[in-house]
């Protein structure tokens, strides 16, 4: 089971992929909207905001949070390292059910290239 550190690694590291893509890809990012990723088997969100391609003020709260962001993502922390890591492809584990993604439709249409 990833800890706490692990999957806050991997979200920096995630928050960095988006910050140094280029062409289509930084377009895609180029919104501006609150994002939360809740990681299951820690019982914690990590809550943010996707700002001009780049994922900024980061923090964790337990549990689930009081408000629900724009783009929500939900999965294990195994799962997120392993996104992250390239070990796992998103559109595989999302038709699986073992990562879910939340969006209105033209975000997940603006998502999809990135993912």
């Amino acid at each position: 089971m990833a800890t706490m550190e692990e999957c806050r690694s991997a979200l920096e590291k995630l928050a960095e992929n988006l910050a140094g893509a280029d062409g289509d890809l930084r377009s895609a990012a180029a919104l501006d909207r609150s994002v939360s990723c809740r990681i299951t088997d820690l019982d914690v969100t990590f809550l943010g905001r996707l700002t001009d391609g780049r994922i900024e003020d980061v923090t964790a709260v337990p549990g689930l949070p009081s408000e629900r962001a724009e783009i929500r993502l939900t999965m294990s922390g195994d799962d997120l390292v392993a996104l992250v890591g390239g070990e796992l492809h998103f559109a595989r584990a999302w038709g699986s059910g073992r990562v879910k993604l939340e969006a209105g439709f033209r975000d997940l249409l603006r998502l999809r290239k990135l993912l």
